[in-house]
């Protein structure tokens, strides 16, 4: 998929600036060449020489050079590249990629291109919650950057938590799906799935039965015809596609959030099965039982996420699809769902007892639309997945 495809490779300064090494290797299996930039700071992680042997090209470090500029060298590289990655994408680095700055030859080359950019964050967790970070990556993404990770786990600094710079592999189908020709490459899609989480206490929690294995094969139909895919993902069981940017999350709140983070989008995808309520007031410590007593609990209404999205009066995806898990009158139902939430689409699926669909591996789905209903025949997920993602091309212009 990569053969011949020129790639621009800016390694920020970061201890995640050794994985780098591993991704130029990866990227040249696969047939991509690599022309590799290195930042001051990155040269404190890895040498120069190092790069160079595995890109098999020079290293460019210097907006000064003489001889590169001569020949205005950082609007060359910026421009004679298919894809320009940045990994590590350091908060200092997003931030003059937010803001415009152009101090170094890293900077410059990302003001003076209009080649697509793919970055991967890594950073402290500190860094990576500050709300200058998040207004700056809100800024990124608005402007069509492309976000792979960052994931969460241990930090060199002793902390846990999102940061983490996402793994070579990772990177490459990133990589791979930023570049994939497909009717809805330039396409932004945003998708939700698995359950949401409430606690009851640190040990209980109420949830939706889904396992995520629909809105995970619905994303990855997406990303093969070269979407761009924000997948938002509570605790699901099924682990998420390559190639996407993830943010996971845990309760309902959490995941309005993430989606609102997420956008603006070209298209919504509300696959996950959220909890419509949450105890109001959750227990700090485990909850003890009592003989012969049952615990009070408060419950309050969790937020709306399809209705939301769906009536908004500025940035609405401009197609946004919902589904409808019901067991009785589905049709109806699921019909005056899409009335009553405001979104386009609602695909509906029986899970009454004896379907076996409700954590199966198959879905028998009615597309209703404001045209009406379309039965659709049951199937396995990953092959409604790839129907709705085709109707979602023709939908937004992609064609098929």
């Amino acid at each position: 998929m990569l053969a011949s495809k020129r790639i621009l490779l800016i390694i920020g300064g970061g201890i995640a600036a050794f994985k780098s090494l591993d991704l130029i290797r990866r990227l040249r299996e696969r047939g991509a060449a690599v022309t590799p930039v290195l930042t001051r700071a990155g040269e404190e992680f890895v040498k120069p020489l190092s790069v160079s042997a595995l890109a098999g090209l020079k290293v460019f470090r210097d907006l000064f050079d003489l001889t590169d500029e001569a020949e205005m060298g950082h609007i060359e590289l910026s421009r004679s590249a298919d894809l320009i990655v940045v990994a590590p994408a350091t908060a200092d680095l997003m931030a003059k990629m937010a803001q415009g700055h152009a101090d170094d030859l890293a900077s410059t080359l990302l003001l003076a291109t209009d080649t697509p950019v793919l970055v991967a964050p890594a950073m402290n967790v500190r860094m990576w919650a500050h709300p200058a970070t998040q207004r700056n990556i809100a800024t990124l993404r608005g402007d069509g950057v492309r976000f792979v990770g960052p994931n969460e786990g241990d930090m060199a600094c002793g902390e846990y938590g999102p940061g983490r710079m996402s793994e070579p592999l990772e990177i490459v189908a990133a990589v791979e799906a930023a570049l994939a020709d497909g009717p809805l490459r330039g396409k932004r899609i945003l998708v939700t799935s698995g359950p949401t989480h409430e606690p009851i206490d640190p040990v209980r929690y109420i949830a939706n039965r889904s396992s995520g294995a629909q809105g995970t094969a619905i994303a990855r139909a997406l990303a093969a015809l070269g979407a761009e895919v924000i997948f938002v993902t509570g605790p699901a069981d099924i682990p998420p596609p390559d190639g996407v940017e993830v943010v996971r999350v845990e309760t309902a709140r959490e995941m309005l959030e993430a989606v609102q983070g997420g956008l603006p989008a070209d298209a919504a995808i509300f696959a996950a099965a959220v909890a419509d309520w949450r105890v109001a007031s959750a227990s700090a410590s485990k909850m003890k039982k009592t003989k012969g007593g049952l615990p009070q609990l408060d419950f309050a209404e969790n937020p709306d996420i399809l209705a939301t999205v769906s009536q908004m009066t500025k940035g609405r995806p401009g197609l946004v699809v919902g589904f409808a898990a019901e067991t009785d009158d589905v049709v109806e139902n699921a019909t005056a769902k899409r009335q009553r939430k405001g979104c386009d689409w609602i695909l509906a699926n029986d899970v009454s007892a004896g379907t076996g669909i409700m954590g199966g591996s198959e879905n028998a789905v009615t597309l209703i639309s404001a045209d009406g209903a379309e039965d659709w025949p049951r199937m396995s997920k990953d092959e409604v997945a790839a129907r709705l993602a085709e109707r979602i091309a023709q939908a937004l212009g992609g064609g098929f």
